[in-house]
């Protein structure tokens, strides 16, 4: 029987030997690398963690300890210790196993996860809360050093600085988050792994002091005993001993024994610890070991090469990335900023080009925004290149820094819509509703490739803040004769199969043209006609459209967003203040998170998909008998 077999529930791993831990650990990855080379996901993140999940769960006992784990992208793992081995072939598909911790699917998942950051704050709430209650237990958060980047770490770290209670935090270290990070904090830890110094240093008073007849070896051990020990001489200024937290490390993060024996003294100790284990993502699959990146959310890949099962059209991304390229060659006042996803945003090309003129901030996306603001201020033109769902932790700066002092700054948002099988953390079905709340903010999607390219152009001929949003995977190519000027606040009409005026109107938005454009079809087959509208314009809607179409005996909007405070509800607004008369639809995403699922099924289920909105139209039309061609 295989080793991996016998870990049934959580605890089990505690019954292996040291023995067989190496082997364990490599039927692991086996597993790890065979899944997800046909469900896709997040490999080298996972792979470069094994060992260290094992010795969390040796010396800690889930559900009763609360392993936290920051963004969650590496907690495969951990699901595999817990109880949930056999159901890994469901990762990530509609109805199985999440991508990420989630309190619904095991109470060995402490917290739910999928944005970086947050993890030490809420292990020290949980903390807090053990102790007022009174209650016995160990909280760990386990953060990489890619979301120690993020500012929220920090303010949690210097909350927990005075705690005088045990909270442990884990810093996995393998020197990247997404793309290699950047900055200061980045560097420190560079210099602690790779520091000869203090390996020399510690080899050179071990050998002098057992030189000393008699006490030499018993002093010897005693250092080795002291929990800051020779390190202390060497790195005494480190950043988390200044904030108050107990820095234990660098510890081997191949080497369990090594890792529970650090683990057990951080457990005894009263206060905020935190271990540095040094890890390396992708650890055991040489494609990932050496294209990382590429392998932190994978599509579904030839094992043995590590290449894409198939070949896709270029997407959204795709364009983004020739287009933000080109306009960069016209005009050396446009610079793009991103929050540790210049691979993901399509920005690598653009730094090549022009490192002077590209900031990778780091997982600061609030810092991202307000450094935008002063680039624009001084005559620069910025272009912040973030995902939807990322995008919403610097609201307050959107709003605040650009949209208060009317500023020229260009929000490229990628993934916006829903994103597939990642589920509720990373869809981006949010922007479109608090972005068009903002004063002096103009906002809009594109229909296909050349639209986008349109946009951008365009956005950065305005003189206010524009936010473009596209959706995630390939773009759309239809609709190429249809290529208006983008003007602001204005609409384009696709297709009429009316007879006359009157009917049905369809007002969609980004990718929905293309399923409303198929939809059109089927009404037409039904022998109901419809005017099909590109409506481009989120903010400002096309208000001169809207009152051409007022004899409308239905007007429907379709978004790749939450209907709430959506397109839809801005154009059912405006219908409302001039006294329509006709019935209204709105097509969208409920008020709810949304799970995880294929794109297609997600809008199969909320009536999104061509044959969705064929059935709403169709059922809103019979019930009142309006709309027949």
């Amino acid at each position: 029987m295989a080793l991996i077999e016998r870990l049934k529930r959580p605890g089990d791993i505690k019954d292996f030997s040291y023995e067989e831990l190496p082997a364990l650990c490599s039927e692991i990855r086996e597993l790890l690398i065979d899944t997800l080379s046909i469900k896709g996901g997040h490999l080298s993140s996972n792979l470069g963690a094994v060992e260290l999940t094992v010795a969390l769960h040796r010396v800690f006992s889930p559900p009763k300890d609360k392993l936290i784990f920051d963004v969650g992208h590496q907690s495969y793992t951990h699901k595999i210790l817990t109880g949930r081995r056999e159901d890994l072939a469901t990762l990530r598909d509609k109805g199985g196993l999440s991508g990420f911790p989630k309190r619904s699917e095991s109470d060995c998942d402490a917290f739910d996860s999928g944005h970086a950051s947050n993890s030490l704050s809420a292990g020290l709430g949980m903390a807090t809360a053990r102790d007022l209650m009174k209650e016995d237990y160990k909280v760990i958060s386990v953060i990489g050093d890619g979301a120690l980047t993020g500012g929220l770490a920090y303010e949690a770290m210097n909350n927990a600085g005075s705690l005088k209670t045990n909270f442990i935090i884990v810093l996995n270290d393998n020197g990247m988050s997404i793309s290699e990070n950047v900055g200061g904090l980045s560097r420190q830890l560079a210099s602690i792994r790779t520091s000869n110094g203090y390996t020399n240093l510690k080899a050179q008073v071990q050998s002098s002091l057992e030189r000393i007849p008699v006490y030499g070896e018993k002093l010897v051990a005693q250092i080795r005993k002291t929990k800051s020990g020779i390190k202390q001489l060497v790195i005494p200024g480190m950043i988390f001993e200044q904030m108050g937290i107990m820095y234990l490390g660098p510890v081997d993060g191949s080497n369990i024994k090594q890792m529970e024996n650090v683990l057990k003294n951080a457990a005894r100790y009263k206060g905020c610890v935190l271990v540095h284990v040094i890890t390396k993502k992708g650890k055991g699959y040489l494609p990932a070991e050496r294209h990382p990146s590429r392998f932190h959310g994978a599509d579904p890949f030839d094992r043995e090469t590590g290449l894409p099962l198939s070949t896709k059209d270029p997407s959204y991304t795709d364009i983004f990335s020739t287009v933000i390229r080109k306009l960069g060659q016209r005009d050396e006042k446009v610079c793009c900023i991103t929050a540790a996803m210049m691979d993901g945003t399509g920005l690598k090309r653009f730094r090549n080009l022009f490192p002077e003129r590209f900031f990778d901030v780091g997982i600061a996306e609030e810092h991202a925004v307000t450094f935008a603001a002063g680039l624009a201020l001084s005559g620069m033109k910025p272009v912040v290149c973030i995902y939807s769902s990322f995008l919403q932790r610097s609201y307050d700066e959107i709003l605040m820094d650009v949209c208060m002092q009317d500023l020229h700054v260009v929000f490229a948002i990628d993934r916006a819509g829903v994103v597939g099988h990642d589920g509720p953390t990373h869809h981006g079905l949010f922007d479109l509703s608090y972005l068009s709340s903002m004063p002096n903010m103009i906002v809009l999607s594109p229909k296909n490739k050349w639209e986008l390219s349109d946009m951008l152009k365009y956005a950065l001929s305005e003189t206010h803040p524009v936010a473009v949003r596209y959706p995630r995977g390939c773009a759309c190519t239809l609709f190429k004769e249809k290529r208006q000027e983008i003007v602001r606040g204005r609409s384009e009409v696709i297709e009429d199969t009316r007879k006359g005026k009157g009917g049905v109107v369809i007002l969609a938005l980004g990718r929905m043209v293309e399923n409303a454009y198929h939809a059109l079809s089927l009404l037409k087959d039904d022998k109901i006609g419809a005017l099909l509208v590109n409506a481009r314009f989120v903010k400002p809607i096309d208000t001169d459209l809207l009152d051409k179409v007022s004899d409308a005996s239905l007007i429907v909007t379709v978004e790749d967003n939450v209907v709430t405070n959506g397109f839809g509800s801005k154009v059912g607004e405006y219908l409302l203040s001039t006294g329509y008369k006709g019935d209204f639809l709105r097509l969208g995403f409920p008020d709810e998170f949304i799970p995880q699922g294929d794109c297609n099924e997600l809008y199969d289920d909320h009536s999104l998909s061509p044959k969705g909105i064929y059935q709403a139209i169709r059922e809103k039309v019979s019930a009142d008998g309006k709309g027949k061609a």
